[in-house]
Order: structure tokens, then sequence, then C-alpha cells
């Protein structure tokens, strides 16, 4: 089964104080000793021998890794049910949650579809089987409800609702299974009149405006709601019925149905029963469609400050070059390009040459004058295979042929290659993810030369007609997910160009840095620590009055430096914990975005920012911030500002636009086809 990142636990809409606390609280624990450490990675690996042999020396099988997960969590995710056993046998805590996902170590379990590891659990006393069982019913995971089914028991009333859900979603082994665990001297179900059911048929209402519908087929009283599939009741009386643990008892005034209480067990929610003239009503006032007003057609949108102003600096930063990711200072703007409005590769409409390139690359062209350069990365044996989508899933791809990593420059205006070299042959020193490729980072230029980045394969320099320079090697560059290490994703931070220094930012999980080097030979020039988790985003370097600055992107702060000494200017903190798109400079702001767990800011700060920039509680803006957004920003696309108006755009193709001086938001509304890749104006 696919992990999604998104399934243990929700993360609650809080504000103010109680926010700031609980993003405090899930910043990860520091390391500790070796012995622990290595508990945690034989867990991780199935290694059962080195695991026995570290309980017998006594290390704490409940010792809190990153975020609190444990020894237990990481060997439920991977799914090794020997590892589970011998932990719960030496008393691990089977109900530890994380502090980041709040995910317990049978949340682990479930979403691996680990059916062992949730038998060994529930066995030692795992709280949620019965939840878990109501899911795994809905989604129809036989093997989870039967292994579920084997190690706990549960109340036949709880059982009946399992059967009924699983008979009405059509899952006739999870009905038998069920049926031969609810006991034979269970009380019978009662049996109401039909015609007593067919009295309780109708829509009912709350003071909220929720609303259920009830409606009687072939003897079954069934509910269902518009985020609520159609369900079958269950009678305990002619009045009350129930469907799991949540009750329905129907009011009656002078022997008709007025009324339906719901309670699951907390504050009784009366729903009063429309007439049909009330139903019709509420037909007749709702609109054949919701129109949201574009742009141009909104008669709210104000005029941003200083539109001339704005437009001019669109246009300096377009040029016929596009010399990095983003292009010129990482805007996304080509302005005055007049490019096809709509193109067909297949049928060669608005297409002026195609040219095949082997291998797999998720880094973009660059172009400089009529050349184009971009990289790539072929494996060797069995085509590789790069898996596109909105889905949720940690793991890494395992492949371990040899790849050649490849620096391509094609003609701009033929697309026929005038050069191809190839840097490097070797095994991958870490592992991708299913929609990464080993070849991620774009490379840069400046007419003079080309910088091709390719994390811990090496970073590498050839002029303008391909010959190499120089090339550095850094070592291995770990990118993967913060919460267990053992899932690498591939490295994605493409490298700039600014003042004879190529500047390349590796956030990674252990080591993180960014650093510059000469492009004359590829020596350090400096090299700054930083105290980051692994992220995909890029720097930014912006030159104005004030001098020089760099910007990054990260999980604990977003940070400003001096490209010539690489010192820190201004930190900010308050960001996502995995932080992906590029911060960048629009007139006198700096923009810099992600939008992860725990919050999803977007930050308007000043290029006078200098020290610690970051906000206090319950602030939007401060000195430093002219104003941010604690619940826009987006988690891959990184987002652009055009003629002085910001578009942010989520993976789910929602577009918001605002005005980029205020924050101001002017509208917003859905594109076709989603958001998961940045965009260009």
């Amino acid at each position: 089964m696919i992990k999604n990142l998104s399934l243990p636990g929700r993360w609650p809409h809080w504000s103010g104080f109680a926010l700031f606390a609980m993003f405090a609280c899930c910043q990860p624990r520091v390391l500790a000793d070796e012995s622990e450490q290595n508990l945690w990675k034989a867990a991780r690996q199935g290694d059962a021998a080195t695991v026995k042999t570290l309980i017998g020396q006594g290390v704490d099988v409940d010792a809190p890794a990153r975020y609190g997960a444990t020894a237990l969590s990481f060997a439920c995710d991977h799914g090794h049910p020997d590892v589970v056993k011998l932990l719960v046998e030496a008393g691990a805590n089977v109900n530890v949650t994380d502090t980041f996902y709040h995910a317990t170590p049978l949340d682990w379990a479930a979403m691996g579809g680990h059916t062992k590891s949730i038998q060994l659990l529930l066995e030692h006393g795992a709280k949620g089987g019965k939840a878990l069982l109501r899911t795994s019913t809905e989604g129809g995971a036989l093997p989870i409800v039967q292994a579920i089914l084997a190690a706990v028991k549960i109340e036949p009333e709880f059982l009946t609702s399992c059967r009924d859900m699983a008979d009405e979603r059509q899952y006739p082994e999870i009905v038998q299974a069920i049926e031969a665990a609810i006991p034979a001297t269970s009380t019978p179900a009662r049996v109401v009149p039909d015609e007593v059911m067919q009295s309780y048929a109708g829509t009912y209402k709350n003071d909220e405006g929720q609303s259920y519908q009830i409606e009687c087929s072939d003897g079954k009283l069934l509910i269902s709601s518009s985020s609520m599939r159609l369900d079958r009741l269950r009678a305990r009386n002619e009045q009350t019925f129930y469907f799991f643990e949540t009750t329905y008892t129907f009011n009656l005034a002078e022997g008709q149905v007025v009324g339906v209480t719901r309670n699951t067990g907390t504050v009784p929610v009366l729903y009063k029963k429309m007439s049909d003239n009330d139903v019709l009503d509420e037909v007749k006032d709702e609109p054949s469609q919701v129109v949201v007003p574009t742009h141009e057609e909104s008669t709210t949108v104000s005029q941003p400050i200083d539109p001339l102003a704005v437009h001019e600096e669109d246009r300096a930063v377009s040029s016929i070059h596009w010399p990095q990711f983003r292009g010129t200072g990482a805007r996304g703007i080509a302005d005055g390009q007049n490019p096809p409005m709509v193109w067909d590769v297949p049928e060669a409409k608005g297409v002026l040459w195609k040219t095949p390139i082997a291998g797999l690359g998720n880094s973009c062209p660059v172009v400089w004058g009529n050349q184009v350069f971009l990289t790539t990365a072929i494996q060797g044996g069995d085509r590789a295979t790069l898996r596109t989508g909105l889905y949720g899933d940690v793991g890494s791809v395992d492949d371990d042929s040899t790849h050649a990593w490849q620096v391509i420059c094609l003609n701009l205006t033929t697309g026929k290659m005038e050069w191809e070299r190839t840097a490097l042959e070797a095994i991958p020193l870490n592992k991708r993810h299913p929609k990464s490729t080993h070849a991620n980072p774009t490379p840069a230029t400046d007419g003079q030369c080309v910088i091709a980045f390719f994390g811990s394969e090496g970073l590498y320099c050839y002029n303008m007609q391909g010959q190499l320079q120089w090339k550095k090697v850094i070592g291995s560059l770990d990118s993967g997910w913060f919460y267990d290490e053992e899932y690498q994703w591939g490295f994605g931070s493409s490298p700039i160009l600014y003042d004879g220094k190529a500047i390349v930012q590796c956030d990674v999980q252990h080591g993180s840095f960014i650093a510059a080097y000469d492009v004359r030979n590829g020596d350090e020039i400096w090299k700054t620590d930083r105290d980051e988790i692994p992220t995909w985003n890029t720097p930014t370097l912006y030159e104005g009055i004030s001098g020089p600055l760099l910007i990054t992107g990260g999980t604990r702060y977003a940070r400003g430096y001096d490209p010539r000494t690489g010192s820190e200017r201004w930190r900010l903190d308050r960001q996502s914990e995995i932080s992906v798109p590029t911060p960048f400079v629009v007139g006198d702001l700096v923009f810099v975005t992600s939008g992860y767990r725990p919050i999803k800011p977007i930050y308007a700060i000043r290029l006078t920012a200098e020290g610690d920039i970051s906000l206090d509680d319950e602030q939007t803006s401060n000195e430093h911030i002219a104003w941010s957004n604690q619940d826009g920003g987006p988690y891959l696309p990184t987002p652009i500002v055009y003629r002085g108006w910001l578009y942010v755009c989520k993976n789910n193709g929602v577009l918001t636009c605002y005005d980029a001086r205020t924050g101001q938001r002017e509208y917003r509304e859905r594109l076709r086809g989603g958001g998961a890749t940045s965009f260009t104006a």
C-alpha cells in the first residue's frame, strides 16, 4: 500500500500562541547516543538480530528519535513483524504518538498494509482497533480486517455496522469475515415495521445548515449526506437507530415526525425535518453553477501601488536569456516574448522543433543567446520510470544500475544537438523518489560558462563550447524524508552564478551548508553551515542599492546572506517542515513561501531587513516584514509576481491572487489540470 504523508492525523487550525507552541514542540529531538541510533537503524532495516542484541544490552526500546518516533514506529512503517515482536515483548510502548504527524505504530503499520504487525500491536494492547476496522472495511482492505478480527474482540453492534457497510459497498468477503466474528448469542436485530421507517424518510437540517437524507428501501433505513455515502441504520427500538457509535433518535409531535437528534456521545444535535416545499425552495435558490470572477471581471480588484514601475521591472528581468532556474532572479517572468498560447506536441501544433533526449531529468533547460543547455541521467539496463501525479508516497526507487550523467547543448533555432558531454558514469550514491530523477537541479550560465550540479555526483563547469573546465566532488548529499532517513528522495536545489562564484545550497539529513566556488577553478571561496534538514528550494541573488543579498528558504529559517562572504544578514523562523518554493525579489520586497506542515506561510520581507526578523505571537508584520499570511503558501510551485499581483498556486490547482504590496486577497479560482509545477508569465 502507498503511504500518504497527509494520512496520520490532521493538523488543527489553531492560531496565535497555541499554534506557535505546537510548532515549537514538533521540532526534532537532538539525536541521542550511538546505541539508540543503531536501534532505530536496525528497526528500519529489519535487522532482528541486532535489535535483539541491543535490547539485551539494555538500550531503551522507547528512545525517541526525530519528532518522537521510536524503533517500534520505524519497524511498523517498514513492515518488519519479527522486529515488532521483539520490541513489544520487550515492553515497547505500543501507543506512542509522534509529535509531528501524531501517528501511532498502528497507524504506520496500517498505512503500509502490514497485517502481521497490526495483529501483534493489537494483541499487545494497541488502541485504535475499532477505528481501523471501520476505515479498513470502508476501503475494502480484507487482510487488515482479518488481522483485527483475529486480535481483538469487538462489540456486536459495531461489527454489525461494519458488516452493513461492507454489504452496501459490495465487499462479500469482508461481509463473510465479519459475520463469522459476530457471536451467535448476540441480541437479534430489532425489526421495525416498514410503515414506521417510511415515516422517517425525508431531509433533515440543523441550525448550521448541515443536512442528512433518510430513505427507506427494501426494509432498510438508509442515511446519507454530502460527505457521507449511503449507509444502513440499525434499530435499537422503534425511534432510536445507530450507525457504529452514533445514534439517531426520531422526534415526534402529535404523531408526526418533526426531527431527528444525532448523538455522537458528546453534545446531541437536533436536525429538523424539512417539508417538501422547503426542499423545493432550497433547490430553486441554488445557483446552477458557481462563478468566480476572473482578474479582469472582478469589481473588487484594486490597482497595486505604482503599476508602471512594477511593469518596467517585469520587463527589466525579461530578456532573450533564461540563465538559471526560473530565469533572471528566479522571477519566472518572460514578458514580451510572444510564446504560442496553445500547443500540441503530437500534432506539431505551435511546436518549432522536437529533439529526443535520453534518460530522465526534472531539471529545466536554460538559454543563453542561441544555445539551450539541459541535463539528464541515463539509467543502464531497464528503462527508468517516472511516476508523476498528485499522490502521497514516501518510498524510494530501488535502482543500483550504472547511470550516465550528461550535459547537453542544443541550438535554439533548430533544436539540433551542438554538443553532448558525459560528466560521470557510476552507480548513484543515493536513491530517488518515484517523482524524482537523478538530474533534478537546473544548470546555470552567464554566457561564459555552464554550471551543472548533480547533487551527490558532483558539480561540473563547462565552457560554452562544451569543454570541461573543472569538477568538484562534494560527497553524499542525502535529501529525503525528514521523519525517516531510510527514505531518500533525491537532491533538487539548483546552482546560481554571481560575480565569478557558483553558489549551491545543500540542505540534507546531516551537515547542511551553503557554499560558493570559484568559477575559474572550482576552489571553495566560502562555506557556511546551516542548521537545516532537507529542503529542495534554490537560492536567489539580488543586487540593489544596499548591496548584494543572497536569499534562501529553509525549514528552520529563511535567511539572507552576504554572497561575497557567506555571512548571515537576517533570519526568519516559522517555516514549513518541507521547503520547496524558491524565494525571489520584486521591488523592495523579498517573497518567501512554503506550504507543508505545520504552517503554510507567505512572507513579504523588506530589503532593509537585518538580524532576527521573526514575528512575535499574533503579529503578521513588523518593521522588517511588510505582510504575511500563515496559511496561503504553496507546497511545490514557486509563486510569481506579475505587474504588481502575487499569484500563488497550490498543488491541487487552486490559484490565489494577492496585491503584492499589501497581501490583500483579490480573487481565487481553480485551474484545469492541477498546479503541482511552477508557472511563468
